[in-house]
């Protein structure tokens, strides 16, 4: 026991314990051992940091990922070589993005709130800027489903220390169908966030961020959503300064159809199902991801700033940019 070492050997002892402590602190994190996921020990690796808004990741056609920096109106790519540049300058404060099979990119935009395309310059678009005459409040995440819809969400508003009296939030899931008829499906969900489709895209996933669960719908033929469910319960629910949230953000899915989700947790791993696998510890509390690479066997991480990657076993779904 430490009370009886003599004080001439204890300090030294002290000192060799807290630089030992500094330097397991200083240690990369590495991911668990999930079967068919990742293997256990591999380094979750911090590409850069500094970024003012990490958001929307996709893999891009050449290998490479983007992302949006919201608050620098801007889209930036992540080469295979962890090089970083500027894709698009004067993105409206795109969010989540999509693109389609004629390699256009649209988004979510928040700072003149609207949908619709944003790159290449010469094709760029507004789609929609309200519902019904409401203006949409913050756009967040959009998925491109294969008949050309799309759906996507938007979270309302909500106080913040810069904006304590924010106007009433009237946050709401919405579809653009293939031949651009809006409509929204949902206005129940508290704060709706990421989103994302099944590999068949007969089912829908919602992230509710004040929500204990990840949401499914069942998706019909015309696009339209019904049997709102419980899909899997989250790690990351918790009391915060504000209330009880699970932090629930970006969704992404794999080729076996297993769904990954950004929360206060990581980002939180399960199956088909819903069973929870297991969960990757990220330094900074996560946003967003998708998988990118040739290969589609490398997932992106964005949030508070920084960007992540981490080599995995599992491999994204290839017949989507997302």
């Amino acid at each position: 026991m430490l009370s009886n070492i003599p004080p001439a050997k204890l300090l030294p002892l002290i000192g060799i314990l807290a630089l030992s402590s500094a330097a397991f602190a200083d240690e990369d994190p590495v991911t668990p051992a999930i079967p068919g996921v990742s293997a256990g020990g591999v380094v979750i690796e911090e590409i850069k940091d500094g970024f003012k808004g990490t958001e929307g990741p996709i893999a891009y056609s050449d290998g490479s990922l983007l992302f949006t920096e919201t608050q620098a109106n801007k889209i930036i790519k992540v080469g295979a070589d962890k090089s970083i540049s500027t894709f698009l300058e004067n993105s409206n404060g795109a969010n989540g993005l999509a693109i389609n099979s004629n390699g256009e990119i649209l988004a979510v935009q928040t700072l003149k709130p609207q949908v619709g395309i944003v790159y290449p310059a010469d094709k760029q678009a507004v789609w929609f800027e309200n519902f019904e005459g409401t203006t949409f409040q913050r756009p967040n995440d959009l998925v491109l489903a294969k008949t050309g819809g799309v759906y996507f969400t938007d979270s309302g508003t909500r106080a913040t220390k810069e904006n304590p009296n924010p106007p009433p939030s009237h946050p709401g899931l919405f579809y653009i169908s293939p031949t651009k008829e809006l409509k929204r499906l949902a206005t129940d969900i508290e704060r709706p966030n990421g989103i994302q489709l099944s590999k068949d895209e007969k089912t829908l996933y919602v992230a509710n961020t004040l929500g204990e669960n990840l949401l499914a719908y069942d998706i019909a033929a015309d696009g339209s959503v019904s049997n709102k469910r419980n899909f899997a319960k989250l790690a990351g629910w918790k009391k915060e300064d504000d209330g009880w949230s699970s932090g629930a953000d970006g969704i992404a899915i794999d080729n076996e159809d297993r769904v990954y989700v950004a929360t206060n947790a990581g980002i939180e791993v399960f199956d088909k199902t819903g069973k929870a696998l297991g969960v990757f510890e990220i330094p900074k509390k996560p946003q967003n991801l998708a998988f990118a690479g040739n290969d589609k066997k490398t997932l992106y991480v964005v949030g508070r700033g920084s960007v992540y990657r981490i080599p995995l076993l599992a491999q994204g779904f290839k017949e989507r940019a997302k």
